[in-house]
């Protein structure tokens, strides 16, 4: 065998060893400190996957709720996916909210912005009766001004039809 064979077969030899110790990264056994925290436990902070985190909120318990034309009152599967924000938001008190009320392309400016505030606000009140502190709520409406569907039928107006929870950490500029 020659010299660069032995090499190979000692780095690999090592590079398995090194995979049989758990606890390599300093873990120390407790799993919430050390290098390899959230390694294992399926959870990256910050992610979809971790429960404290604003992605995990729009993604799993739901950021928005759609309305139907010229309304303002909360369906029963909106009040669903409130009830879920307000759980959240109580979960998390470092959070600060600011909904945004939308409109669809229909009407002029001037009665969507009011549409659009009456949407948002019908959210913050839901989520006040549910329990979250009405200073951590804010809400603005952007009536047809920021649509996420461009077209003019009513798949996109209803997906338009809408108020959207944004939270952050600390406050929201």
């Amino acid at each position: 065998m020659g010299i660069s064979s032995k090499a190979i077969l000692i780095v690999a030899a090592l590079a398995l060893a090194g995979c049989q110790n758990p606890d390599r990264f300093g873990a120390g056994g407790d799993p919430g400190m050390g290098a390899g925290a959230g390694m294992g436990t399926g959870i990256v902070p910050g992610s979809a996957n971790d429960p404290a985190s604003p992605a995990y909120f729009s993604q799993t318990i739901g950021d928005r709720v759609l309305f139907a034309v010229d309304q303002s009152t909360l369906s029963p599967e909106a009040q669903v996916t409130l009830s879920g924000q307000a759980q959240w938001l109580m979960s998390n008190p470092t959070y600060m909210a600011r909904i945004e009320g939308h409109a669809d392309e229909q009407g002029t400016r001037e009665y969507n912005l009011a549409l659009g505030a009456r949407r948002a606000n019908s959210v913050m009140e839901y989520l006040v009766a549910q329990g979250v502190a009405q200073s951590r709520l804010t809400f603005v409406s952007y009536g047809k001004e920021r649509p996420i569907e461009i077209c003019s039928t009513e798949a996109c107006y209803s997906q338009n039809r809408r108020a959207v929870t944004v939270v952050a950490a600390g406050g929201l500029g």
